[in-house]
């Protein structure tokens, strides 16, 4: 075995159990990258350099590392697992979404949430995602630090800390920490500061620490450590020396290697020219490895290559792996090395795990991009919720292509582009621009993402129902006054009181004799207090003119008059637009609706 092979934790035959892989999540601004910083800083200054390995988008840090940091807090006699695995790749919020065979890819998750800031959007969602994968996690409550009169103990345990603070200190900390628990029992998770949970299968552990000066850092190694030794043993034990089993994390163009795939190995080894199965935009890729890349410790990374060549890698780890056809590899998706057993029955397994994540498409719906196969699955999830139809569901960057797709669309609520975590390339919105009416959100949290899809089709929903609105004949029922007769004939001018509805300008007026409709005339004229008017609403008095009737033939003082409602316009205020007109003009339509359906029961409907 070379040398090389030493630097993933879990490499010792006799240890079968691999690392727990540690995903950390949470708001953009509430300190992940400063957490996972300070844990690496720490492990290489507790340690010797060598301490710690970092490897394609994870950190690896054994045991030992772990147990000098925590202190008093971890025993390394206490644990067969070998360290832990944080999985830090940048922009990768919706990292937990990714999946390894039948659950999510992190075994255990750190929730980092600001003290003073509390729970936001991505916290949200954070805790959705685990919650739908069942993945176990603890909340880092973060900067601690920034309490008023806070006085700080770099990198203690947060007990003793937490003791040698002010009492005002404290109050204002602890009423921070309950309004974390408060907001997890508000997401259906019960909760408490971690030296109080009996169970932590029943309940999540609040771990109170500062990225920044490292206090309760020790506590949460210690948290991980113990959840994962507890609760995870058996999903620890793999075959190291079997094929190994792994997910894309992100597939890159590295200069001398072409397209890579960076990797979580989760399960067995991958070596230097194993066969692999991965996952791509068309189906199934079969390649052979061409290298193993692991990053250079930092003292060397002044030198031309960024990248150590490795023979062999173990689970759980993090590696590039170089190899020809990668170019439509799928952040995501599975990656298997085929070893002892028929391609083909590879192929098929990593074909059912696609299947599993296989958006149901419509005929006419919206187009998804997401950066991964596991935030498309959840964006596919959360639409089928809000009932929004999807077209067309791909992982990768807004492209010309899917512009071409939307714009097929029928509907201008479908003619949108969904885009969850991801970039548009420079000729895709050359093409948005060229097209016009294409749509296209953006965001990277899911359920903004679909609220503002929402609002735009609230938005179109009401344009358009009020256009139709202007264009159609509106309901109204209104009498001709006693001694209000102006001019009796071409065109009558009489008062009128307009009892439900409301009454325009050049509509016909209709008189119901028994159950017939007969037309009168047409009104030419609206009159208030010897204005000129469009409209009068009910509870108006007005004066109107009347063009064709003559005032003692075919209208009288008193008579109640009605406009005329094309059989359309009736049938569209009735089933589309009942909800967007006032309760009176509802009232006008349906005594018109009535006065129709005496004569046929089918009028209107």
């Amino acid at each position: 075995m070379s040398d090389t092979d030493a630097d993933a934790p879990s490499t010792t035959e006799s240890n079968a159990l691999r690392t727990p892989i540690v995903a950390v999540l949470g708001h953009v601004d509430h300190g992940k990258t400063t957490l996972l910083d300070k844990i690496r800083g720490s492990a290489v200054s507790e340690g010797e350099a060598g301490a710690i390995t970092q490897h394609i988008g994870a950190t690896a840090v054994p045991l030992d590392t772990v147990s000098q940091m925590a202190g008093s807090l971890v025993n390394p006699d206490d644990f067969d697992l070998p360290g832990l695995l944080f999985i830090d790749t940048p922009g990768h919020h919706s990292f937990s979404t990714l999946r390894s065979r039948g659950g999510a890819l992190a075994d255990i998750a750190i929730v980092v949430v600001d003290v003073n800031d509390g729970f936001q959007p991505q916290t949200i969602e954070a805790l959705d995602i685990l919650k739908r994968t069942g993945t176990p996690f603890v909340v880092a409550a973060n900067k601690i630090d920034t309490t008023p009169g806070w006085n700080p103990n770099d990198g203690s345990p947060i007990q003793g800390t937490y003791e040698n603070q002010s009492d005002n200190a404290r109050q204002r900390l602890d009423q921070n920490l309950y309004e974390i628990i408060g907001n997890l029992s508000d997401e259906g998770f019960s909760a408490d500061l971690y030296w109080r949970v009996q169970n932590f299968q029943k309940n999540v552990g609040v771990v109170p620490l500062s990225a920044m000066t490292g206090e309760g850092i020790p506590d949460l190694l210690a948290v991980l450590m113990g959840l994962s030794q507890r609760y995870m043993k058996d999903e620890m034990a793999v075959d190291v020396g079997g094929p190994g089993a792994g997910t894309v994390l992100e597939v890159k163009e590295e200069r001398g290697f072409g397209a890579t795939v960076d990797v979580v190995l989760y399960d067995g080894s991958v070596r230097e020219s194993d066969t692999i199965v991965v996952g791509g935009v068309n189906g199934p890729i079969v390649t052979e490895v061409r290298a193993l890349l692991q990053p250079r410790p930092n003292a060397e990374i002044r030198t031309e290559k960024r990248f150590d060549k490795v023979e062999e890698v173990r689970a759980a780890a993090g590696i590039k792996i170089a190899a020809p056809d990668l170019d439509d590899a799928m952040a995501g998706a599975p990656i298997r090395v085929v070893r002892d057993q028929p391609v083909d029955d590879v192929i098929a397994e990593v074909e059912s795990e696609l299947a599993e994540i296989e958006v149901d498409t419509e005929e006419e719906g919206v187009v998804v991009k997401a950066d991964t196969l596991g935030s498309l699955e959840a964006m596919a999830n959360a639409l089928r919720e809000a009932e929004v139809p999807i077209l067309r569901a791909e992982v990768g960057d807004v492209a010309p292509r899917d512009v071409a797709v939307a714009s097929t669309a029928r509907e201008m609520e479908n003619k949108v582009i969904l885009g969850f975590n991801v970039d548009v390339l420079s000729n895709a919105e050359d093409e948005l621009e060229k097209t016009g009416d294409v749509r296209l959100f953006k965001d990277d949290v899911i359920y903004q993402l679909i609220e503002e899809y929402e609002e735009f089709v609230e938005e179109r929903k009401r344009a358009q129902q009020e256009t139709v609105l202007d264009k159609i004949m509106r309901p109204c029922r209104f009498r001709i006054l006693e001694d209000h007769v102006f001019r009796q004939s071409s065109p009558a001018v009489v008062g009128v009181e307009v009892l439900s509805g409301t009454l325009k300008n050049n509509a016909n007026v209709v008189k119901w004799e028994g159950n017939e409709p007969t037309r009168v005339g047409q009104l030419s004229g609206i009159q208030e207090q010897g204005e000129d008017v469009s409209e009068a609403r009910a509870g108006n008095r007005v004066s109107v003119a009347i063009d064709g009737p003559t005032v003692g033939r075919q209208i009288e003082e008193g008579d109640e008059l009605w406009t005329e409602l094309p059989e359309k316009h009736a049938k569209i205020l009735e089933q589309e637009l009942s909800d967007e007109i006032p309760a009176d003009e509802l009232e006008a339509l349906t005594g018109y609706l009535d006065k129709h359906r005496q004569r046929d029961p089918f009028w209107g409907k």
